[in-house]
């Protein structure tokens, strides 16, 4: 029992050291037992070859919750332990492992909660005769008994006690420690270092969790970013990144993306693109200050923005054009008079007057007529207010007509013409193919219908070109396609043209109006074929006679089958005998009530095989004694549905016909003629004709006509199973 009870306490130890949260730890440092006396005080019993009065002393440690009145009664609810054998009466107990390696000091019992911070403990010192004899029941074997209660709080250090019976000392300590990874007063904390995906951290005094260097949170989850990096806009997997969000860019995140095409804008939030001054537009890409930025206006003129990018430039005196660009020339009215030069001044001129003028404009003359200043047979004339005029005859101008008049300097002839100065005029000697003063009448070469066989004209310069109609070429169009141009003949033939049409000479072995067909060996010598001539008809006189004979034998056919419709028609008509029934004592299925309704009703002839005998009980009876029962007998095999021709016996049957004819009258002709191939049950291999029915159906029915032979009388009796 005692060893049951010491194995159950080291598994029940080593299971709480595995969920355990902290260790109560009793040091047994030394016993005194001086007269080795017993509880009793009696005297403890040696063993052999011991002392008289030797205690063999062992413990029994119970450490229990706290209790007011401590009991050493069981349960012992923070655990129990039971030392072998550490000495005799009086001894010390060293720190460690002992002689006995079942015991270890101090002595350990591990806790799987909270340290509750108080305690109960009893140590009980007892006898044994035997080291193997460790049993604690027995009161005989106490020596002494410690029952104590005590505070402890959570630490390293070692609180020491002493206990006195009067005949016994115990000297012992204990303490409380955490297990590893726990912390806290009551070891409740836990906390366990690392450096994984769920956390970055170290474990602090109390078990707090210190974060290691670039991570923060609960949980040291949440790498510390680049410092400045924006906390909304940015964000990092790693200590010291700065990763940013859609819509943000920068070192610092701290930077929005604007708008994709926004040139002079800027943003606030991400996406945006507000213009700045003077631009405008959805991606302010319009410029609004044009004359600010651009500086467009030019020589000193004045700019307006007028919006939208646009501009207007006010030009100062001098100057025009859309940018001010072009000065003004105020000599180009040549404002001088009477042949005084002119000198372009800003927004002004100057003119310098030749020898005899004066003035601004040189219109003031200091010659006469009478000084004869007029050129080239001019006529001078006195003005009022001093000076004079020169009038000029033809071809002369200028001031005192001193100017010759070039009429060709202005190149008055076009199309490459040559301008003939005639003195008061000009004329223009023009190229082929134009006309007119100037020479810029196109001649029309399609005037004369140079394009024969209704070719199309179009006119060019100095010549014509004609489109031909199909079937003709060349540069008037007078000139027939050939028939052998598209090479018409195969085969490696050879094409000839004769008149108006193509002749093939084929190869050897090919044959066919354009020799497209393989022939069989031929004699030889080149095979001529004329197209033309097989399909212009240029053969022998017409066919009458097999003409002729054609449509008599048309007529002959036609005249055949109006007798033939006729002859049917009669004999359809002819008169029937009374009717007289035809229903046997057996019924039929989808009966036919009279025998004399095969002009309303027609019955179809079919195959033996698709006709399912019905009637197999029926007898061939007939009007002659010895042959009543003649045809059963010599055919016990066959369908007595079916009227079939059998060999070596036909005139019977065809008497049998004759007999039934005065009742059940044959639809036509063609009825009697036709048969259908049937198999006879009995096992012949040979195929027989059967005649139609005595009273046909039309094919298109949907019912199959069978004959039912009665056996009381001799009569024909149709019926039809669906």
């Amino acid at each position: 029992g005692g060893r049951c009870a010491l194995a159950l306490a080291v598994v029940s130890a080593l299971l709480c050291q595995v969920w355990s949260s902290g260790v109560f730890e009793l040091k047994l440092q030394e016993f005194v037992n001086k007269k080795g006396l017993l509880g009793n005080r009696n005297c403890c019993r040696g063993g052999a070859g011991a002392p008289p009065c030797a205690c063999r002393t062992f413990f029994r440690v119970c450490l229990k919750h706290y209790q007011a009145s401590v009991s050493p009664e069981p349960p012992c609810t923070y655990g129990s332990a039971v030392t072998p054998v550490l000495g005799v009466d009086s001894f010390s107990l060293p720190d460690g492992a002992g002689a006995d390696p079942a015991f270890s000091n101090p002595i350990r019992f591990p806790f799987g909660f909270t340290w509750p911070g108080t305690f109960s403990l009893i140590i009980e010192a007892l006898h044994t005769d035997s080291p193997d004899d460790l049993a604690t029941e027995n009161p005989e074997r106490l020596i002494s008994r410690l029952a104590t209660q005590r505070h402890l709080t959570v630490g390293e250090e070692w609180s020491q006690d002493l206990h006195s019976s009067g005949r016994t000392d115990l000297k012992y300590s204990y303490r409380f420690v955490c297990d590893e990874h726990y912390y806290g007063e009551g070891c409740s904390v836990f906390c366990r270092p690392r450096d994984d995906a769920f956390g970055h951290f170290t474990c602090g005094e109390r078990g707090e969790k210190v974060c290691n260097p670039g991570w923060k949170g609960l949980y040291c989850t949440e790498p510390i970013c680049l410092p400045g990096c924006d906390e909304q806009h940015g964000f990092c997997d790693r200590p010291g990144d700065c990763k940013c969000r859609v819509g943000w860019q920068g070192r610092y995140c701290d930077e929005c993306i604007r708008y994709p095409g926004c040139l002079h804008g800027t943003c606030q939030q991400p996406w945006q693109c507000n213009c700045q001054e003077g631009w405008g537009g959805l991606f302010c890409n319009q410029d609004l200050n044009y004359c600010t930025h651009h500086k467009p206006c030019k020589n000193g003129a004045t700019c307006t923005n007028t919006g939208q990018g646009s501009y207007t430039c006010s030009c100062r005196p001098g100057y025009t054009g859309a940018t001010c660009e072009l000065g003004i020339d105020e000599c180009d009215p040549s404002p001088c008079k009477n042949g005084g030069s002119c000198t372009d001044l800003e927004n002004s001129y100057s003119c310098t007057c030749p020898p005899g003028f004066y003035g601004k404009i040189c219109e003031l003359s200091a010659m006469t007529c009478a000084d004869g200043p007029c050129f080239n047979g001019g006529r001078c004339s006195d003005s009022p207010d001093g000076g004079y005029s020169c009038r000029c005859p033809v071809g002369y101008s200028g001031f005192n007509c001193e100017k010759k008049i070039d009429y060709c300097s202005s190149s008055p002839c076009s199309n490459g013409a040559k301008c003939v100065d005639l003195g008061d005029a000009y004329l223009c000697r023009c190229q082929v193919g134009f006309s007119g003063r100037h020479c810029d009448d196109n001649v029309d070469d399609c005037a004369s219908s140079p394009c024969a066989n209704g070719g199309t004209c179009r006119n060019g310069v100095n010549d014509f070109s004609c489109t031909c109609p199909p079937g003709y070429t060349g540069r008037n169009c007078s000139a027939p396609v050939s028939r052998c141009e598209h090479a018409p003949c195969h085969n490696g033939a050879t094409c000839h043209e004769r008149g108006h049409r193509y002749v093939c000479e084929c190869a050897r072995g090919y044959g066919g109006p354009n020799c497209q067909f393989l022939l069989p060996e031929l004699p030889p010598g080149p095979a001529v074929v004329d197209l033309t001539e097989k399909l212009e008809g240029q053969g022998g006189p017409f066919p009458w006679v097999a003409v002729c004979a054609g449509v008599i034998l048309v007529l002959m056919l036609l005249l055949g089958c109006a007798a033939m419709v006729v002859c049917i028609r009669l004999r359809l008509q002819k008169p029937r005998p009374p009717a007289e029934p035809c229903r046997g004592e057996t019924e039929t299925m989808n009966n036919l009530a009279n025998c004399q309704r095969e002009k309303d009703i027609s019955v179809s002839v079919i195959g033996a095989t698709q006709i399912k005998n019905t009637n197999k009980k029926a007898d061939l009876h007939g009007d002659h004694g010895a042959d009543k029962n003649g045809f059963k007998a010599r055919y016990p095999a066959v369908d007595y549905n079916l009227v079939q021709d059998l060999k070596g016996d036909e005139a019977t049957v065809r008497d049998v016909h004759s007999k039934r004819d005065t009742k059940c009258q044959p639809q036509g002709s063609s009825g009697e003629e036709k048969g259908t191939p049937t198999t006879l049950r009995g096992g012949e291999a040979s195929e027989r004709k059967r005649p139609d029915s005595a009273c046909s159906t039309s094919k298109d029915t949907k019912y199959q006509s069978v004959y039912v032979i009665s056996e009381e009388k001799d009569e024909c009796v149709i019926a039809t199973e669906v």
